[in-house]
């Protein structure tokens, strides 16, 4: 029996015993929507808690991607096992992720402790900002106990999903461009630690006095922490082990000062609300059309109902 034939606890057992194939099948499930995902979940959510995510965010061409795949080299060396969740923004033909990740991560596609997966919005209610969640918790519930989050670009959504992992990584080039437009986007407010990328090039003492000067302005959420900055030249693998050093020491002061427990249990209050949201949304869609819909509309243009009244009788169905 192939893969997309059986039924989703089935999938998911395979994939707790190491089943890759099921496991991208369970993933594509969670992006698809529906009832599916919500049984992945009820099935996933016991088993959680034991993987440690780490996001990467940053400009694009920042080299987010060649760090990523030069920080997996660095666990692997270390016999650790790595999932990779890449935020890409949805192909606009496709509806399906971007897949430029996989191209500059594909020295580490045919390793059995690696497991890369390119998520995308695939127009469904919720987007990434719910799936991305999701597909983390199924991982953690596979065993895998290291996450690695990497982000296209710092649109809301990116900067949103990888500012929600354990460790943020914010990573900057020399040259990096006007520190004010960097903290709109909010790298300043997520990041628990900064990389200079592209270190070898002109410029990057000047990027690491402007990040320390901000971060002499910046109020930091955790006072405990002040973001280290690390150099790195990730095509040649240069300061990556000192980027694996800072992400244990921010591992462990967080969870020694409580902070770690304080965020993921901040990020499920977030995700129930956020969840609250969209199916109230989808019930207000539901009910702005059809019969009904037409004589509220038809009662608010003639004058016998105002706008206010005539949504106070829509809303009680969704009460209802």
């Amino acid at each position: 029996m192939g893969r997309r034939s059986l039924p989703v606890e089935e999938l998911f057992e395979h994939a707790r015993a190491g089943d890759r194939a099921a496991l991208a099948r369970l993933l594509s499930l969670i992006e698809r929507g529906g009832d599916d995902a919500r049984t992945i979940g009820r099935l996933a959510s016991p088993l959680g808690g034991h993987a440690y995510t780490i996001g990467f965010t940053g400009s694009p061409g920042a080299g987010k991607s060649t760090l990523t795949s030069a920080t997996i080299g660095h666990l692997r060396g270390q016999g650790l096992e790595v999932a990779v969740l890449a935020i890409d923004p949805s192909s606009p033909y496709t509806g399906g992720a971007i897949l430029g990740d996989r191209v500059r991560m594909q020295e580490h596609a045919t390793d059995p402790g690696v497991f890369i997966r390119s998520m995308a919005t695939r127009g469904h209610l919720g987007g990434l900002s719910l799936t991305a969640p999701e597909a983390i918790r199924l991982l953690d519930a596979v065993g895998r106990e290291w996450v690695l989050i990497e982000t296209v670009g710092v649109g809301q959504v990116e900067v949103e999903i990888a500012g929600k992992a354990d460790t943020t990584v914010v990573v900057v080039n020399p040259g990096w461009g006007d520190a004010v437009q960097a903290n709109k986007a909010g790298l300043m407010e997520i990041a628990d630690i900064f990389v200079i990328n592209k270190a070898d090039r002109a410029g990057a003492a000047q990027t690491r006095t402007d990040l320390e000067q901000m971060l002499d302005l910046s109020e930091l959420a955790d006072e405990s922490w002040r973001p280290p900055i690390v150099s790195t030249v990730a095509t040649a693998g240069e300061g990556v082990p000192d980027l694996w050093d800072a992400v244990l020491a921010h591992r462990e002061s967080i969870i020694g000062n409580g902070v770690l427990a304080e965020r993921r249990e901040a990020r499920l209050r977030d995700e129930l609300r956020a969840i609250v949201a969209r199916r109230l949304e989808q019930r207000a869609r539901d009910i702005c059309g059809g019969a009904q819909w037409d004589d509220m509309q038809a009662d608010v243009l003639h004058g016998r109902l105002d706008p206010w009244a005539a949504a106070d009788r829509l809303l009680e169905t969704v009460r209802a």
